[in-house]
């Protein structure tokens, strides 16, 4: 796998890169976390990534740095900040979650990448088999021991999302850690040795206790909380009734497109089921 110079299919403007340009003079974006939260500007531009020549511009001390691609010509940067950096002025610190419900759907993109990257980066410093200090493998985004030669990438975690649909309703449900009177879709992460389908008729099982059929694809998102592929399903409902586990999910109901509750933000993968079956029953999304 060299994902050097290799052109996304879906976003061709954006050009995956491993190695940093030499003799590079142009400005870049500079993708900032301190922990999870994303430097933002405030004043000119709010709500903008930095666009900067260097990092160093900014007179805080960088842990690290991982060289992304190109944006439309443009070089991109993930760096890490220190937990007690305090942001310069006209910036700000946000929270990645509020990030994502202000920015667009191709800048969340970035964002997720770049946050995801700097991650791998802090999380494997050191050989997890035998301890050694690991060494970036040349052409690739990856991590070698050069003791034992175990190899790190970056993890990606798949999880399943499902809209299961009952006639003309759909089962939303709620878990506690929800903003006020918001309902989203179930999902959950795939466990070894089983099919995402599996995955899907487990999930709903487990928090709700009803049965699906018809499970369909229907697409995927990557999603930085914290580093899972979202794989979108619809499905039929079965057998059984709504008993929310109490856990993960605290309530659960079948909801028609005329009465909705408080829904997830449209970036969302979740969302765009939910619009799709608004489509389907006619309605404007």
């Amino acid at each position: 796998m060299t994902p050097t110079n290799r052109e996304n299919p879906i976003h061709p403007k954006f050009i995956v890169g491993i190695e940093p340009p030499a003799g590079r003079t142009e400005k870049a974006l500079w993708f900032i976390f301190r922990g999870r939260d994303i430097l933002l500007k405030v004043n000119k531009n709010p709500g903008a990534i930095p666009k900067l020549q260097d990092i160093g511009e900014l007179g805080l001390p960088a842990v690290r740095e991982q060289y992304l691609g190109m944006l439309e010509g443009t070089h991109c940067f993930s760096v890490e900040f220190p937990a007690d950096v305090r942001a310069p002025e006209g910036m700000k610190f946000v929270d990645l979650r509020q990030a994502y419900s202000e920015m667009s759907e191709g800048c969340f993109e970035l964002v997720n990448k770049a946050v995801q990257v700097m991650e791998w980066d802090r999380t494997n410093q050191f050989c997890s088999r035998c301890g050694a200090k690991t060494l970036q493998k040349p052409g690739e985004r990856g991590k070698e021991c050069p003791e034992c030669g175990e190899l790190f990438y970056p993890r990606i975690s798949p999880a399943v999302i499902v809209l299961i649909r009952k006639g003309s309703k759909i089962l939303l449900a709620r878990s506690p850690n929800f903003p006020p009177d918001m309902y989203s879709l179930i999902a959950g992460f795939v466990e070894p040795g089983e099919t995402a389908e599996e995955a899907v008729a487990r999930e709903v099982w487990e928090e709700v206790c009803i049965g699906v059929k018809n499970i369909t694809y229907f697409g995927t998102q990557a999603w930085p909380f914290p580093n899972s592929l979202m794989i979108g399903f619809t499905a039929e409902y079965d057998s059984g009734d709504i008993r929310p586990d109490g856990f993960e999910i605290e309530d659960a109901k079948w909801f028609s497109a005329d009465e909705l509750p408080v829904l997830p933000g449209k970036i969302s993968i979740s969302r765009k089921l939910i619009d799709h079956f608004l489509k389907e029953e006619g309605l404007e999304v």
